[in-house]
């Protein structure tokens, strides 16, 4: 009775060759059923060896969107395609889905690590989930892959900023105009630099470049406005009215002009420019509010009123609103529902103390 025992790789490779060995000596008087019955087991069980493993198919929970669950098919199917894992990401990133958008992006880039496309995303979706840390270091690997591409270089400058890296920051910036000396958006973003950093003269001087050199750049217009307006320069108006002629239905340039017609007790005219700001986006509750806080000190309650209320309508989760709302109905003898919006204010924001002083105050 021949008795088979279980071996495995370079055990049964000399297994085979033993047994080989062993078949050349072997009497006459075995038959060649039993010589062919050890040859051809020992030649069954090293082809088993050396079978490929069959791959499992990545499986993948169901969303509810339509296009990510339609990717992860396609993903299932083609599991070693870089672009379906990116684009994936994309979409994920897109509905604030960061863990998953960052999980897919790291996947594409396994396969395909220098792409800068995947890379740039990569970093945003750790900047926007608070991972600044990953955020940085993603674009600082982009940066060294691509040294002299000038919007990775830009967008490193522009996390630097955001992460008050303001030294490395203007270090990138230099390194972009040593490739490119008349780059506005580099002059743009030393203007942002020099103006978080205080040196309101030196971000003029540079957002002052910037729009010598790209005319159509309506944030350095809009930040030529509004530090101007920190000097109460009388040129003032004329550069948000330069980003308005490029574009005139810019939210941002028309916040910033009504906020500067406000600070500088233009009211009327700050009504106006809100005015025309919410008819362009009829969602932009900063629009509504700010109107509200101007009629409210005109004294013209009820004007102020129905602006809060718009404002509480269009964001009811806008916690300034509700207060500013139930000061109002305080004002002019609303107590129940002024305790309400007090309320509301505290519910939305606990540690608000205004509110909690206002709502004390009318039940003490």
């Amino acid at each position: 009775m021949i008795e088979f025992i279980e071996c495995r790789g370079a055990e049964a490779q000399r297994f085979f060759f033993c047994g080989l060995r062993y078949v050349k000596f072997l009497k006459f008087g075995i038959s060649k059923f039993c010589l062919y019955l050890v040859i051809g087991s020992l030649f069954f069980f090293l082809s088993c060896q050396n079978e490929p493993k069959q791959a499992t198919t990545p499986t993948f929970p169901t969303t509810g969107n339509p296009a990510i669950d339609g990717l992860s098919k396609e993903i299932a199917a083609s599991p070693n395609d870089p672009r379906l894992y990116a684009q994936r990401g994309a979409l994920n990133y897109e509905n604030e889905g960061y863990d998953e958008a960052i999980q897919d992006l790291n996947k594409a880039l396994s396969y395909d690590s220098t792409n800068v496309t995947y890379l740039h995303l990569l970093a945003d979706a750790y900047l926007d989930y608070y991972q600044s840390y990953n955020a940085i270091s993603t674009m600082k690997k982009a940066a060294s892959l691509y040294p002299d591409r000038i919007p990775t270089l830009l967008k490193l400058c522009e996390f630097q900023l955001i992460l008050q890296k303001y030294d490395e920051s203007i270090n990138t910036i230099n390194s972009i105009l040593k490739l490119q000396p008349l780059n506005a958006e580099a002059f743009f973003m030393l203007g942002m630099n020099f103006k978080e950093m205080g040196n309101v003269d030196r971000a003029i001087g540079s957002f002052q470049t910037a729009v010598e050199n790209d005319p159509d750049l309506i944030d350095a217009w809009i930040n030529l406005g509004q530090l101007h307006g920190q000097k109460k320069s009388k040129l003032t108006p004329v550069f948000f009215d330069n980003a308005l002629k490029i574009d005139p239905n810019n939210v941002s340039a028309l916040h910033a002009k009504a906020a500067y017609l406000h600070n500088s007790n233009q009211l009327p005219a700050a009504i106006a420019t809100y005015r025309q700001l919410n008819i362009i986006d009829p969602t932009y509750e900063e629009g509504f509010f700010n109107s509200g806080i101007i009629y409210l000190e005109m004294d013209s309650m009820k004007q102020a009123y129905h602006h809060f209320n718009l404002a509480v309508q269009t964001s009811p989760t806008y916690i300034m609103a509700y207060y500013y709302r139930g000061l109002v109905q305080e004002k002019i003898g609303q107590v129940e529902a002024a305790k309400k919006d007090y309320q509301q204010a505290l519910n939305l924001n606990p540690e608000f103390e205004r509110a909690r002083e206002a709502l004390k105050g009318l039940t003490d």
